[in-house]
């Protein structure tokens, strides 16, 4: 089942007052997972807002292991961008035919930007982040498998500012660290 084909209670996109957020486990998917917000520092041109913007994509990545929705990171994403894609990918072949992620937390430890505009107008931000192991269940809890190893990456995020928003143009990984 394609993202776009879950049922509609998990793609609400923010749970009930009284909804209780369930992490994801061998018995189902995460429940009432709540839809990040973009900061109000995110949607400034400066450093502080290139960074703000570069966690706030994370956080929509972890929204989407945990939905299987990848509308919200594609809506802050550009066309082409590299990881993205990936991203994009891996979600739809793990949340078809009614399976899910457990895990795949992305904690971004490191944040940095010289926040220099390049000749295309985007700047850069530098970003190490661990991934906790992913744990692919399908129906009835079938394990898969787990898939990672919890090492650290550093992965650079090319963004563009335009009509107070930003843009990851493209996301690409520089380095895995031992």
């Amino acid at each position: 089942m394609s993202p776009s084909a879950i049922p509609s209670e998990s793609q609400s996109s923010s749970p009930s007052p009284s909804a209780v957020y369930k992490p994801a486990s061998a018995e189902g998917p995460a429940e009432n997972v709540p839809l990040p917000v973009m900061p109000e520092e995110a949607k400034v041109e400066s450093k502080e807002g290139l960074i703000a913007f570069a966690r706030h994509w994370y956080d929509l990545a972890n929204y989407g292991y945990e939905t299987g929705d990848v509308e919200p990171v594609k809506a802050i994403s550009g066309p082409d961008c590299t990881a993205c894609i990936g991203l994009y990918s891996t979600l739809e072949e793990g949340y078809a035919e009614g399976g899910w992620f457990g895990g795949a937390v992305v904690s971004a430890n490191s944040v940095s930007s010289d926040f220099i505009r390049m000749e295309n107008g985007e700047y850069q931000v530098l970003v190490l982040f661990v991934q906790q192991p992913i744990e692919a269940y399908g129906p009835g809890g079938v394990h898969f498998g787990t898939r990672g190893e919890g090492k650290p990456y550093v992965q650079m995020i090319e963004a563009s500012f335009d009509s107070g928003e930003w843009t990851a143009q493209d996301v690409v990984t520089i380095k895995k660290l031992p």
